[in-house]
């Protein structure tokens, strides 16, 4: 049985351990905040690019540009991964990670390539040491920080190059969505070739407000030229604002989970040692009483 002193030290090694995730959760929460204001300001800025950009493919037609057309054949998939770079945040990395190997076991048979961008250390570990694949590129310290737009074009530069070029004839990206404060969810999303575009605006639904038609001036088909790019990393920037607010999300609600296990975990010690201080203290009684009644003897 463990003495009051060793019940103390963990006691106390409990409550200094609360002081770091209360801690590390107020971080969170401080980062969660500016995160979400820049997601929630790109989100209507992505939508209407789209609602622009499809109205722009239905006017030119799917074979407007290379990068509207599947390749005949699937070989080389490219995945975008996004994880974050530190753990302590729940099972927001395992749950991408999970999703990650599904796919592949899903997309991949005999003769595919897939390889790899990584947004993140805990993907790019994890990629090391997954069979068949191989690592392109790697960015880390973007997910979770502060980050521009750059990076998101840079990054989607060179996929597009490469689909152009024949070496990957699909990229994919894996990112996690932010729903709420208490769910993230992991989502594949197909960035080349690009999908068709619908608009959110239903003309069967009378209710709905009149869409003026886009005027193009130049032609659709240059405008797709330089727009259809640009959508790639529109995309990317967005897939890496949803991903680094869930991260903060997962991490702020791990370490309240965390607070709250030590609260309990001191609430227990404590009971454990009140019972082995009146264990002791019983022990020492019936040692004084035995002396007592031997004297008497």
């Amino acid at each position: 049985m463990a003495t009051l002193k060793d019940i103390q030290i963990k006691i106390a090694a409990v409550k200094k351990t609360k002081q770091i995730t209360k801690a590390m959760n107020m971080v969170a929460a401080s980062k969660l905040r500016g995160a979400q204001t820049n997601m929630d300001g790109f989100r209507p800025y992505a939508g209407k690019f789209g609602e622009v950009l499809g109205s722009l493919a239905e006017k030119a037609g799917e074979e407007a540009n290379p990068l509207l057309v599947p390749h005949d054949r699937v070989e080389k998939i490219h995945i975008v991964l996004c994880t974050s770079d530190r753990g302590l945040c729940g099972g927001f990395n395992t749950n991408l990670i999970a999703k990650a190997s599904a796919f592949i076991k899903e997309k991949t048979g005999p003769g595919t390539e897939v390889s790899f961008s990584n947004f993140g250390k805990k993907g790019r570990d994890w990629c090391r040491k997954e069979k068949g694949v191989s690592i392109t590129n790697e960015y880390l310290g973007v997910v979770g920080g502060r980050f521009e737009f750059n990076i998101a074009s840079n990054a989607g530069r060179k996929m597009v190059e490469g689909f152009l070029a024949g070496t990957y004839d699909e990229v994919h990206i894996i990112y996690s969505e932010f729903v709420s404060m208490a769910r993230q969810v992991p989502v594949v999303k197909q960035l080349l070739p690009i999908p068709p575009i619908e608009s959110e605006v239903e003309e069967e639904e009378e209710d709905k407000p009149f869409v003026a038609e886009h005027i193009c001036e130049p032609s659709p088909d240059e405008l797709l030229g330089e727009m259809l790019p640009r959508n790639v990393y529109v995309q990317l920037y967005s897939a890496l604002l949803e991903t680094s607010t869930s991260e903060h999300a997962a991490r702020m609600a791990a370490m309240d989970n965390a607070t709250k296990a030590c609260d309990d975990m001191v609430e227990n010690l404590t009971l454990v040692y009140n019972k082995a201080r009146q264990a002791s203290i019983t022990a020492d009684l019936m040692d004084i009483v035995g002396g007592a009644e031997a004297l008497k003897g």
